[in-house]
């Protein structure tokens, strides 16, 4: 079987921050380091963490919407060429598409139609719209609405909607589902599932992991600002066939699972631990896992762990 071409392909990915302590003293702030993803064509992709792990800088960086006293490292590729930042403005809300978190996102001085329309007046794109709209459980009076008149989910449903309008070739969906009902829920990660059925590929940032392996392809697990595994999401239908022990604490966390939890809290970026910064709340910490370490392959996934749990060594 033809292996799908990569539409996005993430390396080494870091962000920082610059900062003034003390009035005068400048700091550097990491807040992501040594991220790797993939997204094939085809292909739906979650990265899961708890908030605070930086996941959102992800899909901001994707798109050169970083704020000013940001610095990004590594490299993004698109399509089989280096994503620059003229790249990143011409293709942004064409073919690829973002579903942002924030609300803020939505234009207060614009109605609802024209902007998911993108100003299109065409009876082909309002139909197309009434037809989204339908699926949302949003009136077509809606359209005429502003943000401002709508309630917090009525407008995430907006949000999520743009994604369907066009025929983007990457979907960037952050967190897109907070404050929906259970059912619309579902609804909204099928659309996701339906867009990457059809060809695109859509990377799903979010701290559901319950929902996310319900239509994602692989999982990437994102802690503290790295990448410690990425797994096909088949792997999470036990604990044996996961690779990092953050990735089975999350399995054990889920509710099929126990709820179970370990002791600790993810470290604030400026008191992380030396080396692996899962290890002060790791059962298998060793002296090993103070030095910096490498992603490798393992039984067909990637993790960033000192220790291979499926053989214990």
């Amino acid at each position: 079987m033809e292996e799908k071409k990569i539409i996005l392909d993430i390396r080494n990915f870091s962000v920082s921050f610059h900062q003034y302590e003390k009035g005068f003293r400048k700091t550097e702030l990491a807040v992501i380091r040594n991220l790797d993803v993939t997204v094939h064509e085809g292909e739906m992709v979650a990265v899961v963490g708890s908030s605070g792990s930086g996941k959102s800088l992800l899909a901001h960086g994707i798109l050169g919407i970083l704020p000013y006293n940001a610095v990004m490292g590594g490299e993004l590729w698109y399509d089989g060429e280096l994503l620059t930042e003229e790249r990143k403005k011409a293709l942004r809300g064409n073919e690829i598409v973002l579903v942002p978190q924030s609300l803020a996102f939505l234009d207060p001085l614009m109605k609802i139609g024209s902007q998911i329309r993108r100003g299109k007046k065409d009876r082909e794109s309002r139909e197309k719209l009434d037809r989204i709209f339908a699926g949302y459980h949003l009136k077509k009076e809606v359209q005429e609405l502003y943000p401002f008149e709508l309630s917090g989910g009525m407008n995430r449903r907006v949000l999520v909607s743009t994604a369907l309008m066009g025929n983007p070739r990457l979907v960037i969906a952050d967190e897109p589902t907070p404050g929906l009902h259970m059912d619309l829920v579902r609804r909204v990660m099928s659309h996701f599932r339906e867009l990457a059925d059809e060809g695109a590929g859509v990377l799903l940032i979010t701290h559901d992991l319950e929902q996310a392996l319900e239509v994602a392809d692989r999982v990437v697990v994102f802690y503290a600002g790295t990448t410690v595994e990425d797994a096909a999401a088949s792997d999470f239908q036990s604990e044996k066939t996961l690779r990092h022990p953050y990735s089975r604490a999350l399995w054990r966390a889920l509710p099929q699972n126990g709820f179970q939890f370990i002791e600790g809290v993810q470290p604030y970026v400026k008191n992380l631990p030396v080396g692996c910064p899962f290890g002060p709340r790791c059962q298998f910490y060793t002296e090993a896992c103070k030095e910096e370490i490498q992603s490798r392959e393992v039984q067909g996934g990637k993790v960033r762990c000192t220790l291979d749990l499926h053989t214990g060594r």
